[in-house]
């Protein structure tokens, strides 16, 4: 079974990104994808409409990291402080030593290979240090792109999880995938 800890909270960087925990600071850049049409279209969510909203969802994400339900970064450039996209750890199964990884991007910043950048660190992060036995990911059957990426980084889809998963309404439309340690070690 997991024992997490998220405090300290585990600030990672790569090449080109920092990932760190939201502060209120964050609220422009975390307004700007929750209001964005493009990164909510894959999202099962609400498009925000004030940076109040925002701010609400950086308190409630900061809570949940602080009661160790989920690990939630938000994604900057080493060299400028705004949040250009997030990427998460949530719906945690302690007992099942798995969680869902989640992720969002500016569409300014698509294409240009930092979601694989920070896919990457918090994997190795889910595996080595939450000391997670699966991954898993569940995203909409036409977001091509997020299915690409996952793929890339040799997950599968996991026809079994297909009925032990209830967090999301919409099953129907999506897809369910799940990476093992494994996995990655037999690549």
């Amino acid at each position: 079974m997991l024992n997490l800890n998220f405090t300290p909270f585990p600030n990672l960087a790569t090449e080109r990104l920092i990932l760190r925990q939201m502060n209120l600071e964050d609220a422009k850049g975390i307004f700007a994808l929750r209001s964005s049409e493009e990164v909510n279209r894959f999202l099962d969510r609400s498009k925000a409409i004030s940076i109040d909203e925002a701010m609400q969802f950086i308190y409630k994400i900061n809570n949940g990291i602080d009661k160790n339900e989920c690990v939630y970064w938000a994604i900057t450039l080493k060299n400028d402080s705004l949040v250009i996209g997030t990427i998460c750890y949530w719906n945690i199964s302690k007992e099942n030593d798995r969680a869902e990884i989640g992720y969002e991007l500016h569409p300014s910043f698509q294409g240009k290979g930092i979601m694989q950048e920070a896919i990457v660190k918090v994997i190795d992060f889910g595996f080595e240090q939450m000391k997670l036995k699966t991954i898993t990911a569940i995203p909409y059957a036409d977001n091509y792109k997020s299915r690409k990426l996952i793929e890339k980084n040799n997950f599968k889809i996991d026809k079994t999880l297909q009925i032990t998963y209830n967090e999301h309404d919409d099953l129907a439309n999506m897809v369910i995938y799940s990476l093992t340690k494994n996995d990655i070690e037999s690549q």
